[in-house]
C-alpha cells in the first residue's frame, strides 16, 4: 500500500516525509511497547503508536520501519520530527485510534505482521 493510499485513508496530516508518499509498505503493526516493535517487525511497515518520545525513532531506524503514524491526534515535539527527518522516517498524524486506523488499514488490504505461535 502506498502512503499516499494511507494518509487518504486515515484523513491523516502528514508531518514529515511528504516527498515519499509514493513509496509502499507491506505490513502495519500497532504498538505502544516499542521493544515488541523491535522483536517483530522488520522492514517495509508503517508502525501506529501512541508514543510521541525519541524511542519510537530510535526503534523505527533499528527496526528500518517506512513510517510512523501517531494516532489519537498525538503530536509530537518537533525535535523528534527533526529526528525522523534526519533518519528518513516519514510521520503521519490521525486521530482515529490505534484500533480503528488499524482496522481501516486492514480492510484495505494492508497485511499484519506475523507473529509465529
Amino acid at each position: 500500500m502506498r502512503i499516499s493510499e494511507i494518509k487518504e485513508l486515515l484523513c491523516a496530516e502528514i508531518l514529515c516525509g511528504e516527498e515519499q508518499v509514493n513509496s509502499e509498505v507491506q505490513y502495519g503493526f500497532g504498538s505502544d511497547l516499542m521493544s515488541d516493535v523491535l522483536a517483530y517487525v522488520k522492514g517495509k511497515t508503517v508502525l501506529l503508536t501512541g508514543l510521541t518520545n525519541n524511542q519510537v525513532i530510535r526503534t523505527a531506524e533499528m527496526a528500518e520501519l517506512s513510517a510512523i503514524i501517531f494516532v489519537r491526534g498525538k503530536k509530537p515535539e518537533h525535535e523528534l520530527v527533526k529526528l525522523a527527518m534526519e533518519n528518513n522516517i516519514i510521520l503521519m498524524l490521525t486521530n482515529d485510534t490505534m484500533y480503528t486506523a488499524s482496522g481501516k488499514l486492514y480492510s484495505k488490504g494492508l497485511l499484519g505482521v506475523q507473529i509465529d505461535c
